[in-house]
């Protein structure tokens, strides 16, 4: 796990939540998907697997309950689906995010690319911004391409 995301344990502890093994497994397929943003049945498929006596409602409330914390980020598509990935807290904004609107698929935009607009905007509304989310939709290559 990166370190960004070393303190997850630090954060259950500290909110009087124990790290148990349904717990740890979640985390770790998510960590293991990075980049993936996986829902939570497709969260749930995997951590079966490992874990044929988990049950998908467990999954649900571990996500909300992560995703509470901030160890866990949830991502809405507006697609009927909450999809997640870890949280990382080091102090930089989070990634955007591509999606395609024919096939869903998710690419992730490394970098901020908002910096000079934040300053306007920070500046021109006396707004101190801490963190913004964006998604762009369109055609991704794969799709484009099949036209």
């Amino acid at each position: 796990m990166s370190s960004c995301h070393d303190d997850y344990k630090k954060k259950l502890k500290e909110a009087g939540y124990k790290l148990t093994p349904q717990r740890i497994a979640i985390i770790n397929v998510i960590s293991e998907n990075k980049g993936e943003h996986l829902s939570t049945e497709e969260i749930y498929d995997i951590v079966k697997q490992r874990n044929p006596e988990m049950g998908l409602a467990t999954v649900y409330r571990t996500l909300q309950m992560l995703d509470e914390l901030e160890v866990v980020s949830s991502l809405n598509l507006e697609d009927g689906c909450t999809r997640y990935e870890l949280y990382c807290d080091d102090g930089a904004h989070n990634h955007h995010h591509l999606i395609c609107t024919k096939c869903g698929a998710v690419i992730e935009v490394e970098g901020d690319l908002l910096d000079e607009l934040e300053d306007k905007i920070e500046k021109d509304y006396n707004f101190e911004i801490l963190d913004h989310k964006l998604k762009f939709y369109g055609i991704c290559s794969k799709c484009k391409n099949l036209v």
